[in-house]
């Protein structure tokens, strides 16, 4: 993927907000069905059905498989669970007391589009994975903070790295984040780690217009992850567990604006439920 940036203006970034709060309300859609009991097939349904009311597209119903011949992608949201680190596909799995599940989706409303994803405990879980999902959103939380203080990115997915480290978990390098806009997948590629082979062409300057979605995947034992047999979903390598936070991050003169946030003024969330 070429590094080539597409800054946003000011205004472009405000076009996208709508997006990032669909996602964001998308999100809480899931919370509330995200107990035991319920299955990933029942969140996906509800989130999907938010988005038909308010005339968004879905990005991820039927993304194309990067293996030819494989099925395309069949959910509005990834549900990945316990040992899955990513593009978890929601159908029939019954969530249970200590599980965690990672929710991921995005939106296009007006031509912009949102992402973001956390990870919920259902019920009481293992202190550690509760630590787990900790340290991974506190890393999504050290990218928000520094992107206005340092001049490139790889200083930042350094920080995250080196405190995922510290914490004794370890970083997914098969998955970055990514530039967003007008298409969900657009340069530069966002590493959350400092990658040793990293070129300096393939870093990018952390100036006011950037839009990307930052998106840590972090596992309590090994970094490695193996495929499933669905052709989508990512799991653990040992079977482990794993986290994931994302938002959509634009650096502004006046420093980092979430866009997947929650609304800071009810009207907002008024006027994208009311479609206008």
């Amino acid at each position: 993927m070429s590094t080539a940036l597409n800054l946003k203006s000011p205004r472009e970034i405000k076009m996208m907000r709508p997006a990032g709060l669909a996602v964001w309300h998308g999100l809480q859609i899931a919370k509330e069905l995200a107990v035991a009991g319920n299955t990933t097939g029942q969140i996906d349904a509800a989130v999907k059905q938010f988005y038909e009311k308010i005339g968004g597209e879905p990005l991820f119903l039927n993304y194309p498989n990067s293996t030819p011949g494989k099925p395309a992608f069949s959910g509005v949201t990834c549900t990945s669970v316990n040992e899955q680190v990513v593009h978890g596909i929601p159908g029939d799995y019954v969530l249970k007391e200590g599980d965690v599940i990672s929710i991921d989706t995005g939106c296009r409303i007006h031509n912009w589009c949102g992402d973001s994803a956390f990870t919920l405990p259902i019920g009481k879980i293992d202190p550690q994975v509760e630590k787990l999902l900790e340290v991974t959103k506190q890393t999504l939380q050290i990218a928000i903070d520094l992107m206005p203080q340092k001049e490139r990115w790889s200083e930042v997915a350094a920080e995250m790295e080196t405190f995922v480290r510290d914490a004794g978990f370890t970083t997914v390098e098969n998955f970055v984040g990514h530039g967003i806009g007008k298409n969900m997948h657009e340069a530069p590629q966002v590493p959350n780690y400092r990658s040793k082979n990293l070129r300096a062409k393939d870093d990018f300057l952390l100036e006011p217009g950037i839009v990307i979605a930052v998106e840590p995947m972090v596992n309590l034992g090994t970094k490695r992850v193996i495929a499933e047999a669905d052709h989508w979903t990512m799991s653990t390598a040992d079977s482990k567990p794993s986290a994931h936070f994302e938002h959509t991050l634009a650096l502004t003169e006046d420093g980092v604006r979430i866009l997947t946030e929650p609304p800071a003024d009810p009207n907002e969330l008024e006027t994208l439920l009311s479609g206008k």
